[in-house]
């Protein structure tokens, strides 16, 4: 499970390198780009602290762990002790959080089922189910799932918050994204195998949201016409554009998060998939380092290691 520490570090660095530049603007990055991990920006919070794009991922990991599978219910009832008891945080408190997850969240605690808590509509496009699906694409691969099986543990997985089709496609895109660079495919093959799967699954509509990925190539857009919000869309483009116009951990997260505002989410979807491409080796030490509770995240890692060599 080479692929899924660096992965996993990846992701971890490049949330918490993105922390204290969330919402800053482009300009101001782009005048005095970040290159290095800092600390009390945008959030009062020493450097190393990772959000809760790392604070849902690992919960989501935890409960595959737990569970040794899917299982709904505990998932949510993790990101419930997240948020209520400031489980999975880097600081023991919870400073980061989506609205719609959030309201999810509460919808579930007030009784709906896991797969009835999701928001539907089409303003609840965010990026907080893409943030924490990369151990779905693991699991993916480790049980040998169809593709349909692959697409519906994805949307069910993202509907536990984000219920809406575009949530859900831009998850599966990113999670075969994944696992065709797990394959130990070259990024720009991985690129376009993605715009060649069977999107019949979905909608028209949400597969026009992401046309520039998958009709057009992303790659080649101007800097100037690439996104980075929160919508779940942009928040891919920049990812996938990230990564396919540099060489390298070092510049593809750091190119990342100085494309400014929601930086530690793009950093952190874009330091995963450098991880793989580049090797956990490729991180640097001195930001693994400083990342917070790192035994505690070696606990996490190491159990979801064990879990999947049992579920193969």
């Amino acid at each position: 499970m080479k692929q899924f520490k660096a992965a996993y570090y990846g992701f971890l660095v490049g949330d918490a390198l993105g922390v204290p530049l969330e919402f800053t603007k482009r300009e101001v990055l782009m005048t005095h780009p970040v290159t290095k991990m800092l600390g009390y920006g945008s959030y009062d919070v020493p450097a190393g602290s990772w959000s809760d794009d790392s604070s849902m991922m690992i919960a989501t990991i935890d409960s595959i762990s737990a569970c040794n599978g899917i299982d709904y219910k505990d998932m949510m009832d993790k990101f419930l002790e997240w948020i209520s008891f400031s489980k999975y945080t880097a600081l023991g408190f919870v400073f980061d959080v989506g609205r719609t997850t959030l309201k999810a969240i509460n919808r579930y605690q007030s009784g709906k089922s896991p797969l009835e808590s999701g928001l539907e509509g089409i303003n609840y496009n965010g990026n907080g189910s893409l943030m924490r699906i990369l151990p779905i694409a693991f699991y993916a691969q480790t049980k040998k799932l169809s593709e349909v099986e692959i697409i519906d543990l994805v949307c069910d997985v993202s509907s536990l918050t984000h219920a809406h089709e575009i949530s859900c496609l831009g998850c599966y895109i990113y999670v075969r994204y994944v696992m065709f660079l797990l394959d130990g495919l070259d990024k720009m093959v991985c690129y376009e195998k993605i715009k060649q799967l069977d999107y019949s699954a979905f909608s028209d509509e949400s597969l026009k949201a992401y046309r520039r990925i998958l009709f057009d190539d992303i790659t080649n857009y101007s800097l100037e016409t690439i996104s980075s919000s929160g919508y779940v869309v942009h928040t891919l483009e920049a990812v996938i554009w990230c990564i396919n116009n540099t060489d390298g951990y070092m510049q593809a997260v750091i190119g990342a998060i100085n494309l400014g505002e929601d930086t530690d989410t793009i950093g952190a979807l874009t330091g995963a998939l450098a991880g793989i491409i580049y090797g956990y080796g490729d991180i640097p030490k001195k930001w693994i380092n400083k990342l917070q509770k790192n035994d505690y995240l070696k606990l996490i890692y190491t159990s979801f290691v064990k879990t999947m060599a049992n579920l193969k």
